[in-house]
């Protein structure tokens, strides 16, 4: 009975799947916005009241715990998302069995291996805390991973996205708080568990499923078969981003691991700000128009010049106001040895608002293996460039290798034109306007002194100049292309 009950609140009919669905675009377009938006400023928060070597051994810690994070789910709960039949209780229970029993086991390695981490990464006693404190993390995490399911299958995306929303908001609250009372790195372990608390009290409020143990081995090897090339492919990111982290922790200082780790983070805030929520919007898009190329090639130029439009002029305005923000800032004044690393990471970040949208277009045209390819590419240059360059010029040296690897954005360029003729003329058209404004900031950050009235006039006269110049490079289809996408923006929410 409980089975035929589960499978009763998991079907749905096509009507209502295609009404959440629509729903839920809107719904995680706005869940993506509301979190980067949070988790920004409370890092601008912390960078005032946290010291370097700090948000390093945060940096470090989290890229370890969160690599064995990796290995706490094989792919099983993607494959309970992905799955097309009724789920029965026995698969979920099945699931559930087999993450707490690998959970168990890493959080025994991460104790076993933590004298280990700590000797290997030069931890303090308040380093040792935050790492137990991001292991019971894990444990916290499993636990939500089936009801995370259940409501991801019934696209109930509202209450989907509301434990998230409600465990960023009081971590980065209660975060910031700490940080301010002085806590230092201390602040990251009280943080943790409070996340962890509020994300699993949330969603057993809004789906109250019981766990139990139970295991089949039919349900396993059936579930497996999606789910572990589904983490295979997940692990090349993993590998790229937290094993990186990993090795530059045993190259660099901890200070140096939080000036590169802050800088990457500044400068892709506009990443994440827009080009995130355009991604996901315009996937469905592209795989709908994937028979006409014609009109394909226009959306995916325009998709592009919309996320360059917002993301070049953010970036090089940042680069340049923010040594006079530092001045007009005193708390941020520890930071300066981060801003030349800016430079070379934002070259990163300029090519990433165009090739990431070009990797976009070629999974929603079924070139998936074309797309693993190119990850693999960046995964094996990031993993040479950036270590071997740190051991030579130190954390300058790992920060060109990560210019580096943006430039080989232009392989991924070059393989998507291929198959879609999109124009890179006109999608890269706001890099000249932004280049323009840059060369315009440069003349005031040089002529005038670093007080707020000199920074507000450069911030404001600067979007005018970059707007004036975009106007008159682009044309009229710069208003029509907004007046469009807020036009729909509308019509599907």
């Amino acid at each position: 009975m409980e089975e035929q009950n589960l499978d009763n609140a998991i079907e749905l009919n096509l009507d209502t799947v295609k009404k959440r669905a629509v729903r839920g675009v809107a719904i995680l377009t706005g869940r993506g916005f509301l979190l980067n938006a949070i988790t920004t400023v409370s890092q601008l928060l912390l960078l005032a009241f946290l010291d370097p070597q700090e948000i390093g051994v945060y940096y470090i810690v989290n890229a370890f715990v969160y690599f064995l994070m990796y290995f706490s789910d094989v792919g099983l709960a993607a494959a309970l998302i992905q799955k097309k039949e009724k789920l029965s209780d026995l698969e979920l229970k099945t699931t559930f069995t087999v993450q707490q029993g690998l959970v168990i086991v890493l959080i025994l390695i991460l104790f076993l291996s933590s004298p280990l981490v700590i000797k290997a990464y030069d931890l303090s006693t308040e380093g040792k805390y935050l790492l137990f404190a991001l292991g019971f993390s894990l444990f916290f995490s499993s636990l939500k991973s089936i009801p995370s399911v259940l409501l991801e299958r019934k696209l109930e995306f509202g209450k989907f996205v509301l434990p998230e929303i409600l465990e960023n908001l009081f971590y980065n609250v209660s975060l910031v708080y700490f940080a301010y009372t002085g806590l230092g790195l201390r602040s990251f372990t009280y943080a943790v568990l409070i996340r962890g608390v509020v994300g699993l009290v949330t969603i057993y409020i809004l789906e109250p499923w019981m766990p139990g143990i139970a295991f089949s081995r039919k349900a396993l090897k059936g579930l497996l078969q999606f789910g572990i090339p589904y983490q295979i492919n997940t692990f090349i990111s993993v590998l790229k981003d937290q094993g990186v982290i990993l090795l530059l922790g045993g190259i660099l200082s901890q200070a140096a691991v939080g000036y590169l780790g802050t800088a990457m983070r500044l400068t892709q805030i506009p990443l994440r700000l827009f080009m995130d929520n355009v991604t996901k919007v315009s996937f469905p898009a592209f795989s709908r128009m994937q028979d006409n190329k014609i009109e394909l090639a226009k959306v995916v130029t325009r998709s592009i010049m919309f996320i360059t439009f917002l993301v070049y002029p953010s970036v090089i305005g940042f680069l340049l106001l923010a040594p006079d923000l530092m001045i007009i800032l005193p708390r941020y004044q520890k930071w300066a040895p981060a801003a030349p690393l800016m430079w070379f990471v934002a070259f990163n970040v300029l090519f990433a608002a165009f090739a990431t949208q070009i990797s976009n277009m070629l999974t929603a045209i079924g070139r998936v293996k074309t797309t693993i390819k190119i990850t693999i590419m960046y995964t094996i240059l990031t993993v040479i460039l950036v270590p071997i360059l740190a051991i030579k010029w130190d954390v300058l040296g790992a920060s060109a290798g990560y210019a580096l690897v943006g430039l080989s954005s232009v392989v991924a360029i070059w393989v998507g034109k291929k198959y879609v003729d999109f124009s890179i003329l006109k999608a890269a058209a706001p890099f000249v306007s932004a280049i323009s404004m840059g060369i315009y900031l440069f003349v005031l950050v040089n002529r005038l002194s670093a007080n707020w009235f000199n920074f507000v006039f450069m911030v404001g006269s600067g979007g005018i100049f970059y707007l004036i110049f975009s106007y008159l490079i682009i044309g009229k289809s710069l208003i029509y292309d907004a007046k469009k996408i807020i036009r729909n923006t509308v019509k599907n929410n």
